[in-house]
């Protein structure tokens, strides 16, 4: 670790450089932790981009945790449905009903903790931006800039150790921010903006030149492609769909069009079209057929095609939707 002069210069350049380059983004235009765990659930495997209009949605129809906590399933999971891992949704309207229990937010790292779907990112992000609380924040974006910065390949401990050492702790919440927003706007994957860097002048993988270097690339897994078709079935203003079970490890509540499995003996009619979906290294090729009502049907149920909108979704059902809009 740097010496105490060396690690106070850091501190000063980064967080004047945060002071005056940072994104203007919703959540951090208030220190309301409830708002602020919002975000952070939603930025765990969300762009910033993607996330912003979800936020203010979200929030505007659940302002606070007494509201997610007596909102149904249904009603949370469809003002979420298209951010994915929809078990997220569910944990937050779990962790604002034991906040109602508690009688507010947890304000101390060990209770936030303690909330479910909250792990040590999420407690630390949450505690020192609206607590003010000194714990480091680690997420890929400040794991790649402490890397680079000390040249480094080591693991998650020892990571995290060398961010609790650089953490300023008279303002933890700006400092980790800081970091977060140097990964994410300079100190990128491919093509790091060194130029612009507040901090290149103290780099390690810069002095030596290899910034593409660090951190370590990944073994890249190989992708699935797998096809699926899809059965539109219409009749009298209803479309047969099928809801997966509340104990679903995947997307559980959320409404899917029916395939072979649902419809026995269902044969292809006319094709509608098809479109490409992906889930981590998952590619799905979609076909979409129209197809006529079947003598039976398994787990089935006729939903009126107007009131499509207010349900819970899955967001290849969208996407199958918009072909069939578009007809």
């Amino acid at each position: 670790m740097w010496p105490a002069a060396e690690l106070k210069e850091f501190r000063r350049h980064l967080l004047k450089w945060f002071g005056e380059q940072k994104r203007d983004l919703p959540w951090r235009r208030t220190k309301d932790p409830y708002a602020i765990w919002v975000s952070e659930i939603m930025l765990q495997q969300t762009r910033v981009s993607a996330a912003i209009p979800y936020f203010e949605r979200f929030l505007a129809r659940f302002p606070d945790y007494p509201a997610l906590a007596a909102a149904s399933e249904e009603d949370v999971l469809r003002q979420w449905a298209g951010l994915g891992y929809y078990y997220r949704a569910r944990n937050m309207r779990k962790a604002a009903q034991l906040m109602v229990e508690l009688g507010g937010f947890p304000r101390d790292y060990d209770a936030i903790l303690t909330l479910p779907g909250v792990g040590d990112y999420t407690a630390a992000a949450v505690g020192s931006i609206a607590f003010d609380l000194p714990h480091a924040v680690v997420d890929g974006n400040v794991a790649r800039v402490v890397s680079r910065l000390f040249a480094s390949n080591g693991g998650k401990k020892e990571t995290t150790e060398i961010a609790g050492e650089l953490l300023d702790r008279k303002r933890p919440g700006d400092f980790n921010q800081a970091m977060m927003e140097l990964g994410a706007t300079l100190c990128l994957p491919k093509n790091p903006q060194c130029l612009l860097c507040p901090v290149a002048k103290m780099c390690g993988a810069r002095e030596l030149g290899l910034q593409q270097e660090f951190p370590a690339p990944k073994t890249k897994t190989k992708n699935v492609e797998i096809e699926r078709d899809l059965f539109w079935v219409e009749r009298d203003g209803k479309v047969l769909a099928w809801q997966r079970p509340a104990d679903a490890r995947l997307m559980p509540g959320f409404w899917e069009l029916p395939e072979r499995e649902h419809l026995p003996g269902a044969e292809p009619g006319d094709e509608i079209g098809g479109f490409r979906h992906g889930i981590t290294v998952h590619n799905y090729s979609v076909t979409v057929w129209r197809t006529a009502v079947p003598s039976t049907w398994e787990r089935c149920r006729w939903l009126e095609i107007g009131a499509l909108s207010a349900l819970p979704l899955s967001t290849i059902f969208k996407k199958a939707l918009k072909i069939i809009v578009h007809l």
